[in-house]
């Protein structure tokens, strides 16, 4: 039946959807802006949302096809040729495989739910037509992201989810707060950007320099894949680059630091951005180039340093946080860190199967979240405590969601993250590499559990109970749908050491474009590093509840015993501070005394643009001293200009 209904053309209209919603609902917005009077919220939230699930459907239906028949690729007809020399060509096309339809269902499943989710979250606001039309442009630009046939189609993704991330982040820009963190997002990510762009100039260097191919379209994946032995010589310096672009994008260390600044935004722009889309961009970027980075070495042992120091150092500062969102925003950066640690220990498609997984039970959080903003109207934890009884859906579904991201059998979380322990144990560079990330896995259980036990049990610290209430069946529903998938959507990923037959690590496995290398261990050990890494993250769980249950203030002594330490935790390690002594004011001393007074302002304005005038105006005065009226002087300017003609003549 799929085969019947399928056609390639289809794959096209994935992303032609959002991007339909976005221009109905912008001129929505502007027609109500212009005429001072917003629209009627039932047809900008109409669009919104079933122009998604519509993709959505497309999607699945492609899924299902891909499924079905033998093909690794089923290519889109080609929208138009971007760029045509004799040097290169680039299509603007798009192309389904099977790491991609993985990513488009969750893009436009989870982003549907996050649309309907937000009817209800954003009631009553000024903007809500324009809140939806950049909510389906993200999707749009997300979309091409994973869609795209060839490198330049991705980075037109990648460069659009930048800018529609600083949209949603400032969407309430008149306040400056708010507006700033849009701002440092938008500049963070261009940072990391940079570094993309090198790599993508290193690799038409590579190609110019090292291939004899006479096809022209180089850029495609197919063919990178296929000539892969090209960029050898270039490798490290190549994935290096484009690794910077992904700590952007995904918040990794040094670039991370957007990414808790962004809780700014509305809440479901941070469950779709930062917890399901846009974060997870660059561990799909180094996954779809890793047979590039399988070609060094050197960068893969970098990106699992990398991954496992940010994943420890957001735990950490996760178990210091008051405000809700801020803990799941450090939350957020420590999983993306366990994803890029399972591509540097050698199995993006266990990075991949976590990103799913995140996907399902941190969106759930989010908006877990936001329910209780909207009831309490308030993100600090302190101030809450006893909201299982007046919410008890958002509770339930918190409660699970906070399961599975603890790695407690049988949720999602619990066969993606210890797969990732399992290939960290085996294939990282260390065994120490294993045991910090088990750590870390049992400081994010340890401070999950507070942040639930804060929020749900206990008695209420909220000045106004009475105002508590369960959110609308508009965001309930969301919260449900996604706490199932929490339950359930590990089950793709069973291992057969438990039975199952890890149907997503196979289907992902089966695409050239992952590389993925059986680990050596044996039966018995193999159980021994699952039973620790499971056994010890709900254990630290089991603390967390029982500790904060009996007294919210057990903690205060040993903050005393820690002192400086604990100080430097709760204050990020004080890392916006450094680069902003070490970055910021030198920039902006330079570019405000040198650049802009001294260049632009002397040199440019005083020399070029007012210079001229200038030296016209002198040269008026100077001629108009000559003007005296007097007939006499007049003819003996006219000799002296005669006689220094005729000399000049002579000679």
């Amino acid at each position: 039946m799929a085969l019947y209904l399928f056609k390639p053309w289809l794959i096209n209209l994935i992303p032609a959807f959002p991007l339909l919603g976005f221009l109905i609902n912008s001129s929505f917005s502007l027609v109500g802006a212009r005429r001072g009077k917003s629209f009627s919220e039932g047809l900008p939230a109409l669009v919104g949302c079933i122009l998604p699930m519509v993709s959505f459907a497309i999607a699945l239906l492609t899924f299902f096809v891909l499924k079905s028949t033998p093909v690794n690729v089923i290519p889109a007809p080609n929208l138009f040729s971007w760029i045509a020399t004799d040097l290169f060509t680039v299509n603007f096309s798009f192309a389904v495989d099977h790491l991609s339809s993985v990513m488009i269902l969750i893009i436009t499943g989870v982003g549907s739910l996050i649309h309907l989710y937000s009817v209800g979250y954003m009631k009553g606001d000024s903007g809500f037509a324009r809140y939806f039309s950049y909510l389906n442009l993200f999707l749009f630009f997300m979309l091409l992201l994973v869609l795209g046939e060839n490198l330049l189609v991705l980075f037109v993704g990648w460069e659009g989810v930048g800018l529609c991330s600083y949209l949603l982040i400032g969407f309430w820009f008149s306040d400056p707060a708010k507006a700033a963190a849009g701002k440092k997002a938008f500049i963070v990510n261009r940072i990391g950007d940079f570094g993309f762009l090198i790599g993508i100039f290193l690799i038409l260097y590579a190609f110019f320099s090292q291939s004899q191919s006479t096809d022209t379209n180089f850029l495609s994946f197919s063919f990178m894949a296929a000539h892969q032995q090209i960029f050898a010589p270039l490798a490290t310096i190549i994935t290096l680059a484009l690794f910077f672009g992904a700590t952007g994008k995904s918040a990794q260390i040094p670039l991370y630091i957007w990414l808790p600044d962004a809780m700014a935004g509305p809440t479901p722009v941070s469950a779709l951005i930062h917890a399901a889309t846009m974060v997870t961009a660059g561990v799909y970027m180094v996954a779809r180039l890793h047979f590039l980075f399988a070609l060094s070495p050197f960068t893969q042992h970098v990106i699992a340093a990398v991954g496992l120091a940010t994943a420890f150092m957001a735990a950490l500062i996760g178990l210091t946080q008051y405000d809700i969102k801020k803990v799941l925003a450090y939350s957020t950066v420590s999983q993306l860190g366990f994803m890029f640690l399972a591509i540097g220990a050698g199995s993006p498609p266990t990075a991949v199967f976590h990103l799913m997984t995140h996907a399902f039970f941190k969106a759930c959080l989010f908006l877990g979240a936001g329910s209780v903003i909207h009831a309490a109207h308030d993100q600090d934890i302190r101030n809450m405590g006893g909201f299982f009884r007046k919410m008890p859906i958002t509770a339930i579904t918190f409660l699970i969601s906070t399961l599975a991201i603890a790695g407690v059998p049988p949720l999602a979380g619990f066969f993606s993250k210890d797969e990732i322990l399992l290939w960290t144990y085996c294939d990282a560079p260390s065994k120490i590499y294993y045991w910090l990330a088990v750590l870390t896995a049992g400081l994010t259980a340890f401070y999950m559990f507070r942040l639930f036990t804060y929020t749900f049990l206990g008695k209420t610290r909220h000045p106004h109970p009475e105002h508590l209430h369960e959110s609308p069946v508009v965001m309930t529903i969301p919260l449900m749908v996604l706490a199932l998938l929490a339950i359930f959507g590990g089950f793709v990923g069973v291992p057969e050491i438990l039975g199952g037959e890890n149907q997503i690590g196979h289907w992902l496995s089966s695409y050239s474009f992952l590389i993925d290398e059986p680990f050596e261990i044996s039966l018995a050990e193999m159980w021994r590093v699952m039973a620790i890494s499971t056994l010890f993250p709900l254990c630290m769980g089991i603390l967390s509840v029982i500790l904060y249950s009996r007294n919210l203030n057990w903690a205060k002594n040993l903050k005393s015993r820690l002192g400086i330490f604990y100080r430097l935790v709760s204050d990020k390690f004080r890392v916006d501070e450094i680069y902003d002594f070490l970055f910021v004011r030198p920039l902006v001393f330079i570019s405000r005394n040198l650049l802009w007074k001294g260049i632009d302002e002397k040199l440019v304005d005083g020399l070029m643009v007012h210079g001229g005038p200038s030296m016209a105006t002198f040269s008026a005065r100077m001629l108009s001293l000559l003007q005296s009226g007097v007939l006499g002087s007049y003819l003996v300017y006219l000799w002296l200009g005669l006689v220094v003609f005729l000399v000049m003549a002579v000679r």
